[in-house]
């Protein structure tokens, strides 16, 4: 199956620790075919303040790309300023610095010019961060996934599970998101729209795995991340953080967008999830951070799997280290699950004192229940 026409979105700003957007493209166009790039156009829009910085980004692209942007397999956008809407009166969530809220404000309107200009350019529209690289053969696959959702009701399919990367739309739909975006931009980070702009149309979220993409500078493979998707098996969710506005600890839980907050940490306070049938667990992720910029994280964590001899019913009585949280995330693989301890408890603890909000976006397990024992 092929598209008739792909845009792939990217939203690039200027960084304090430098950009990795010429790495996000060389891995798009490395990833693809001479035959596949036929089918798609990526578009980047360069949103900053600095003039400067506009001018040198757009000379870099031009030199390390021009045979991209000769064939029009690249196209490069700016917005003036002037297009912007007043960053006043901005609504801080998560117990966000006003520094924040004014990033998350400025970039729901960049993702809304990007979108906007996309508009009449394509049939579908895939959103890609860029920080991240693809996996070989991605637009064929997001092609065949499209072929088999062709007459299926669908806003968004998700071939990603980091922040936006992956988020795949039908251009026809695009107007109604710029205009979502535009008119609560001020409310809320991008993803948290998107999540209530899918929960408005679809409800239930579409995923496809493996993954296509993943952050620079994450080590795993593409193929070690094949490992199918979260089980989540049945259990309680037990802490003693303090629970925010409508969060609930459950939400961290869910295989949804939802996701539970805490709008201050202790050291020695803690998320556990505890089975109703203990499992051999082989993979855990946890995803911390309402931006994958980091804010919101929780810096200094870790990731403790519990077992029990005494039946507690919310807790574990033997817990072990699993891994320290890098960057408010933790994805590791558990050695020798089968031949392992069977675990009851997970449990995420907070090792240093937060000093802003914290955001769990999800904890994913990967198990196998054991029966008979």
């Amino acid at each position: 199956p092929t598209l008739e026409l792909l845009t792939i979105g990217i939203s690039s700003g200027q960084r304090p620790e430098g950009s990795h957007l010429v790495d996000t493209l060389q891995s798009l166009f490395f990833a693809s075919s001479s035959s596949e790039r036929k089918h798609f156009t990526v578009l980047v829009h360069l949103a900053g303040p600095d003039p400067k910085w506009l001018v040198q980004m757009i000379y870099n692209l031009s030199a390390m790309f021009q045979p991209h942007i000769q064939a029009r397999e690249l196209v490069v956008i700016t917005t003036p300023l002037t297009s912007y809407l007043p960053l006043k009166d901005l609504k801080v969530t998560f117990n966000d610095p006003p520094v924040h809220a004014a990033f998350h404000s400025r970039q729901n309107m960049d993702y809304a010019f990007l979108m906007n200009f996309a508009t009449q350019h394509s049939d579908y529209f895939l959103v890609v961060e860029d920080d991240v690289k693809c996996a070989p053969g991605f637009v064929t696959q997001i092609a065949t996934a499209v072929s088999a959702w062709a007459n299926r009701p669908w806003v968004t399919l998700e071939f990603s599970p980091l922040g936006l990367t992956g988020k795949l739309f039908r251009a026809g739909d695009l107007p109604r998101l710029v205009h979502f975006l535009l008119l609560f931009y001020r409310e809320m980070p991008w993803d948290c729209l998107l999540s209530h702009f899918q929960n408005l149309l679809q409800h239930t979220p579409i995923r496809f795995l493996p993954s296509l993409f993943q952050q620079v500078g994450n080590s795993s493979s593409f193929e070690e991340e094949d490992t199918g998707s979260p089980s989540n098996p049945a259990a309680s969710i037990h802490t003693s953080l303090k629970v925010a506005n409508d969060s609930a600890p459950s939400h961290a839980y869910s295989l949804d967008e939802n996701f539970f907050y805490t709008k201050s940490a202790e050291p020695g306070s803690h998320l556990t999830v505890v089975l109703d049938v203990p499992a051999h667990v082989s993979r855990v992720q946890v995803l911390t951070g309402s931006d994958p910029r980091g804010w919101n994280q929780l810096e200094e964590g870790q990731v403790e799997l519990g077992c029990d001899s005494t039946n507690r019913v919310s807790d574990c009585d033997d817990y072990t280290l699993l891994g320290l949280l890098v960057n408010g995330v933790l994805n590791k693989q558990v050695l020798s699950p089968t031949s392992g301890k069977k675990v009851k408890c997970v449990r995420l603890l907070v090792t240093a004192a937060a000093p802003s909000g914290i955001v769990v976006r999800h904890i994913h397990l990967w198990t196998n229940l054991i029966s008979g024992t």
